[in-house]
């Protein structure tokens, strides 16, 4: 058990059968009345976000996520391979499992699958990744306001939004958590 006093940003707890990270909390103390920590929690089974106020002090479980080290390997339909990189066991996720995620892997790519008690959560991507541009829109002549952008599709299909000067081939490092573009990737 952990009280919520103590919570951190990244935190894993399990609140009513549901295991949670603390995106962001704030502990409030107000003129009247009991203090309270108001918090913002992704459920790792489903990806949604919620909003939750726990009383101070209250104690929430703490949750042990395993994060082993595994390579993508292929997709199969609906279906997507993965190996233990150390034992070579081979496990498969759902396109539903992993829906943010598909616009950011690539074959052969070694990334992290989290646990819980067995039960498989999701997969956790590196902060960046590097993924070429397959298809782009032309630059307009003369458009160089500051900041201006165009479309570029990459390699897995997601679309990003890119400073006029990059071209097809170009390779891109594109953050994982809101799929914008951060730099060229350095070669």
């Amino acid at each position: 058990m952990i009280s919520v006093n103590d919570f951190k940003t990244g935190l894993t707890i399990e609140v009513e059968h549901d295991i949670f990270t603390v995106l962001d909390f704030q502990h409030v103390k107000p003129g009247k009345g009991a203090a309270f920590v108001r918090s913002k929690l992704k459920n790792l089974r489903n990806g949604n976000t919620v909003e939750r106020t726990f009383r101070a002090g209250e104690n929430v479980g703490r949750a042990h996520i395993e994060n082993r080290e595994m390579q993508y390997l292929y997709a199969a339909g609906d279906d997507y391979t993965f190996m233990d990189t150390e034992t070579y066991d081979q496990i498969s996720l759902s396109h539903e499992q992993l829906k943010w995620e598909l616009n950011f892997l690539k074959e052969n790519m070694n990334i992290k699958i989290m646990s819980y008690q067995g039960e498989i959560l999701g997969i956790n991507l590196p902060k960046s990744v590097d993924l070429k541009v397959v298809e782009t829109d032309a630059s307009v002549k003369g458009n160089t306001a500051q900041g201006a952008l165009k479309n570029a599709k990459v390699e897995t299909g997601l679309n990003v939004m890119v400073p006029l000067f990059i071209n097809e081939g170009d390779v891109l490092s594109v953050d994982t958590d809101d799929g914008k573009y951060l730099s060229r990737a350095s070669n």
